[in-house]
């Protein structure tokens, strides 16, 4: 038995040295920074240690838009990109003809380039002086005046961020929730059809928990994404999110490092670590609701 637990060891630790040189040691040395008060990069010192870092960052108004910015964006993102995916899955289990040719056209989006469909949401919705953009043109249809998304009110340039978000997600949830419709039994859904069970009492009480761990699984990989996000706001609105005020936590972390503000490795590690609190208390919460509401066969 101890052999045999050795040799699993053995073949676990190319993973555990990768993940702790990539992933547990940077995180430490992270945390270790937030607390180093005026490190210089170059010199490898600092002034003190303190809770400076955070306090600084916390009081930051360009920490608190970009905070506020990705709450909205996790709070409207996910919840309906994951909606979405799962009636779009729903319909594309319901049809015969053409459904790889569906499942095709709505992959696409996943596997094109982010900046690319950045481009592409920007001559959508962008208002120039040649033109107000296909979106305010169909606006106008409706009577509606133009608006300016990208360089306009920050209401409007939320909203095209968050369109544009769940437009890149909404493939790779359709597709694995399509993988997972396809996985249920069809002795459950027999056996409704004889009882009489009508179409959404099923889905509710047959599709829904069967497909429940996926559910749970894209919710979850979800919320961390969204709090990542930030190539999507680079992408329709350029580097200068501060200005536009669109910028994110990841912006945020990256501009404190390598932008204009850059210089101030401190409190960028004060600000990452903060973000990995805010998504580990999220993903705590819904482990502890999953207990109730996922259910695994």
């Amino acid at each position: 038995m101890e052999k045999n637990n050795l040799k699993a060891w053995l073949y676990l630790l190319p993973a555990i040295l990768f993940l702790g040189v990539f992933l547990v040691y940077p995180l430490i040395d992270v945390f270790i920074y937030s607390f180093e008060e005026g490190y210089n990069t170059a010199s490898q010192t600092y002034l003190g240690v303190g809770g400076y870092n955070y306090s600084y960052v916390l009081h930051d108004p360009y920490f608190l838009q970009a905070v506020k910015n990705t709450f909205i964006l996790v709070l409207i993102t996910v919840p309906v990109s994951t909606g979405l995916a799962l009636l779009i899955s729903v319909g594309l289990a319901s049809i015969s003809k053409l459904r790889e040719l569906f499942q095709t056209i709505y992959f696409l989006p996943y596997v094109t380039n982010t900046l690319a469909v950045g481009l592409v949401f920007m001559i959508l919705f962008q208002k120039t002086e040649y033109s107000d953009g296909l979106i305010n043109i169909l606006l106008g249809v409706f009577g509606m005046s133009p608006i300016d998304f990208i360089d306009g009110p920050w209401w409007a340039k939320m909203l095209v961020l968050c369109v544009y978000t769940v437009w890149v997600v909404l493939p790779f949830k359709i597709l694995i929730l399509t993988s997972a419709l396809a996985s249920v039994k069809q002795d459950y859904y027999n056996a409704a059809r004889v009882d009489g069970t009508g179409r959404m009492r099923v889905f509710c009480r047959i599709t829904l928990p069967m497909i429940s761990p996926m559910l749970f699984y894209l919710i979850i990989t979800g919320f961390i994404g969204a709090f990542k996000a930030y190539s999507d706001a680079v992408a329709l609105f350029g580097t200068q999110l501060n200005a536009a005020e669109m910028n994110t936590i990841v912006g945020y972390v990256y501009d404190m490092l390598y932008g204009d503000s850059g210089g101030y490795p401190s409190y960028a590690s004060a600000a990452a670590i903060i973000l990995f609190v805010i998504v580990l208390t999220i993903t705590v919460i819904n482990l502890l609701v999953s207990r109730r509401h996922v259910h695994y066969s």
